[in-house]
């Protein structure tokens, strides 16, 4: 440990030599022991871009590294493609090139690092913000309720259909883009898993959809109909559930998905319902709001607040909802992204037994909106909220604060 500290100190303060050092010729099972004493994302990311014979020597898929406290995604200029992520664990700002990410583009989800991209083309894709690689799935073309898509109908480039087989109506690029799909769970990441899944929960029309990597449309899952507030994907299986704390347990890998209905007795209050698969529990949390109405400019904005949460675990013994009054050393971050929880244990200087939160309901998400945004930092143990010491910082809007775990794979 200690010969490898020196080295370490060594490669960061170059001595004075009468012949330059060419550090690029280091063995490559020299690069490969140092690489695998870096513990932070970024510091990785770094020692990969010194050189290409650094790049080569390690592995493309660190699994050595620890899980990393997410980054949360700042609203954007419209003026530039570079993008801001807030590091909350450090208190830093790093700024990445993110054409793939432009204004136009709005984001749908955050899943095991990667982003989710709509176009206003039918194009969605997935996105990892840190490497720029991208991955795409079924357009929104193909999702069984669009019959249409055509450039050409301007104001109404899309056809669709009722999913109770009734009227035809059009929508056109911005209302599919911004409004279409609410939010997308991927199963397991697309760096370390070729089969993963993506499961899409649609807008208006109360359903759920999936695809499978290489498949060339969604497919609705029409027994989970309503179980549409959120969704994760925990212990082999999509659980989504509705607006009451119902549960649809959603089996995708056979040919055809199969549903099974957790039922409990309880019924779950709250204005937005999560789902958090934590420490092998299921957890669910209900955030409750308050409606204020802002006049300005003679405008009227609505502004949502969020006022209170709570948590509860699912006893499949019931099966019912059990309240949780303390989530120990855990900390939840919920909002757009696929819901996360770590410990506060692993990231020195942050708390445990608060939920992290971000808006993913306001109609601020929608471009050209303004306002302010509904985020911080909830305390479970004293029902206090303080502010995300990143924002307010600037007035920047669209699209709304996302969280995002950077992943070099």
């Amino acid at each position: 440990e200690k010969n490898f500290q020196d080295l370490f100190l060594s490669l960061r303060r170059p001595k004075k030599m009468d012949m330059a050092v060419d550090w690029s010729g280091l063995p490559p099972e020299l690069i490969e022991t140092i690489a695998k004493k870096l513990t932070i994302h970024i510091d990785y990311i770094r020692f990969q871009a010194v050189c290409v014979n650094w790049r080569s020597s390690i592995s493309k898929t660190p699994h050595h590294l620890p899980c990393q406290f997410p980054w949360l995604m700042l609203p954007q200029s419209r003026r530039t493609h570079r993008r801001a992520f807030f590091s909350l664990s450090d208190n830093k700002v790093h700024f990445l090139n993110l054409p793939e990410a432009s204004h136009h583009r709005r984001r749908c989800g955050s899943s095991h690092g990667w982003l989710v991209i709509l176009d206003e083309s039918p194009a969605i894709f997935l996105l990892n913000p840190v490497t720029r690689a991208t991955i795409h799935l079924p357009p929104l073309s193909a999702f069984p309720n669009v019959l249409d898509f055509n450039f050409y109908h301007v104001g109404r480039e899309y056809a669709l259909r009722t999913l109770d087989g009734g009227d035809v109506y059009t929508c056109n690029l911005k209302e599919m883009r911004d409004s279409f799909i609410k939010k997308v769970i991927l199963s397991s990441s697309p760096s370390n898993d070729r089969d993963f899944i993506a499961l899409a929960i649609l807008n208006q029309t109360d359903d759920i959809a999936f695809c499978k990597k290489g498949d060339q449309s969604w497919r609705f899952i029409e027994a989970a109909k309503s179980y549409c507030e959120d969704v994760v994907y925990h212990n082999g299986f999509f659980y989504a559930v509705n607006k009451y704390g119902a549960i649809a347990v959603c089996d995708v890998h056979g040919p055809s998905p199969a549903v099974s209905i957790i039922e409990t007795p309880r019924q779950i209050g709250g204005d937005m319902q999560y789902l958090v698969h934590s420490m092998d529990e299921l957890l669910l949390v209900t955030r409750y709001l308050d409606l204020e109405f802002d006049i300005d400019h003679h405008q009227l904005d609505i502004v949502y607040k969020t006022m209170q949460f709570q948590v509860y675990r699912l006893d499949l013994s019931g099966p019912k909802w059990e309240r949780v009054t303390s989530l120990g050393d855990r900390m939840l971050f919920l909002g757009e992204n696929s819901s996360l929880s770590l410990l506060a244990y692993d990231f020195p200087g942050c708390k445990g037994n608060c939920i992290y939160y971000t808006d993913d309901y306001s109609e601020l998400n929608y471009d050209g909106a303004s306002g302010d945004h509904d985020l911080g930092i909830y305390n479970l143990e004293d029902g206090t909220i303080e502010p995300l010491p990143c924002y307010p910082h600037s007035r920047l809007c669209w699209p709304a604060p996302i969280w995002v775990t950077p992943n070099p794979c």
